[in-house]
């Protein structure tokens, strides 16, 4: 039997596992409420133990995908000659030549590099000091983007040179009913525009001489992979909560008021059934929820006027969980079910654009950490994100 289906065999038996688990979850529930009373201490103890479970195999489920990832690489390094290679596949823009070039660079410094290396990386020379990535490198790096940034996948995601003006209809105008020969009623459509600037992203990072020399060590997949996860995180902070100010516009503060709350840490069915329905129809067949976990675990509770439960885990790999038959985003940087709080988002977020700027940047530094034996990699790149159709996007509002 291939690894793949180990893997894929491995990962349907936690999810059916963690259905099991929801299904107990939900008994303990159903006893309450039949009994027309809160959960009681014993119950209470072993509905938050099955949810620590729940937890558990999400987590479970995600390093099972890492690590099938990872020994993935792993064999392709073992099929490696033991000598220092720079793959043929570093396509840039700038040809074949500029990212093998790239690579040495990274790997050996460029002050080792001879005339032709030179030659080849003068043509992508950014104006701060540093070289742009090949198009391979950047590819790497999007794909560890994605596995942090939610918002990402499902945002309208483009890449542009300079500020980009969206144009967006902001009235449609109307048509009339007209007399046979009568005088038609003037009425232009009204268009505003959404800027998107782009605002810098920066790390660095270090790596020990030694590391650098061994041939087996993979410079372009460490470094997509460390600056992927950095970026990520900084990134998914911005797109949700961003004030555009040196940052994105998030996504939160760029929605639209679909419900307000009657609790300031509480959300009922028909709350979420009033956010549903505050989204207009053209929108709704791409929409997802977007929640943090532990808003997620009020939401599970919550059952519709037929005695059955609004939340639907997802059982297959790769299918995610549904809420009104819409998938669920779980994400980390949405604000939690408390006052005030934007806490939930129901839209489609391809009404979310992010717009990268072409050329990702980085600089090998050789003196700064050099005293102890190791060598910097600056990069940083600039991006920015705006909803750009509020009406696509709604949210609901704590009390």
């Amino acid at each position: 039997m291939s690894e793949i289906k180990v893997f894929i065999m491995k990962t349907q038996e936690l999810l059916e596992k963690r259905a099991g688990i929801i299904a107990n979850m939900r008994e303990v529930l159903d006893v309450a409420d039949a009994a027309n009373r809160d959960l009681n201490s014993d119950e209470l103890s072993k509905y938050e133990a099955m949810e620590s479970d729940i937890a558990s195999i999400d987590n479970r489920v995600k390093n099972a995908k890492r690590q099938d990832a990872l020994e993935a690489t792993l064999d392709g390094l073992r099929d490696k000659p033991a000598t220092p290679v720079i793959e043929s596949a570093s396509t840039s823009k700038f040809g074949k030549e500029y990212g093998d070039a790239f690579y040495n660079a990274m790997r050996f410094g460029t002050s080792a590099a001879d005339h032709t290396v030179m030659n080849a990386l003068q043509v992508g020379t950014n104006s701060e000091g540093g070289f742009i990535t090949p198009e391979s490198f950047e590819t790497a790096l999007i794909a560890a983007l994605q596995d942090i940034s939610e918002i990402r996948q499902y945002a309208n995601v483009i890449q542009t040179a300079s500020t980009r003006n969206i144009p967006v209809e902001s009235s449609l105008g109307t048509a009339t009913w007209t007399a046979e020969e009568g005088q038609y009623t003037e009425s232009d459509a009204a268009f505003a525009r959404v800027q998107l600037e782009a605002h810098k992203l920066a790390t660095i990072t270090k790596v020990s001489e030694e590391l650098l020399q061994d041939a087996f060590f993979d410079v372009e997949s460490y470094l997509a992979t460390n600056f992927g996860k950095r970026f990520g995180l900084a990134e998914e902070a911005a797109f949700v909560n961003g004030n555009g100010s040196g940052k994105p516009t998030g996504i939160v503060g760029g929605s639209s008021a679909g419900v307000t709350a009657a609790g300031a840490s509480a959300i009922t069915t028909d709350e979420l059934i009033d956010l549903f329905h505050s989204l207009l129809r053209p929108y709704r067949a791409g929409a997802v929820w977007m929640m943090n976990d532990s808003t997620a675990k009020l939401i599970r509770k919550l059952k519709d006027g037929d005695n059955q439960y609004i939340w639907q885990p997802g059982l297959t790999a790769g299918q995610p969980d549904l809420l009104l038959g819409r998938a669920v985003v779980v994400c980390a940087s949405m604000p939690a079910a408390t006052t005030g709080n934007k806490s939930v988002i129901f839209g489609d977020l391809s009404n979310y654009t992010i717009a990268d700027r072409t050329e990702l940047t980085m600089q090998r530094l050789n003196e700064l950490y050099a005293e102890n034996g190791q060598i910097g990699f600056r990069s940083f790149k600039r991006t920015d994100g705006k909803v750009t159709l509020a009406d696509g996007i709604k949210h609901l509002v704590q009390a």
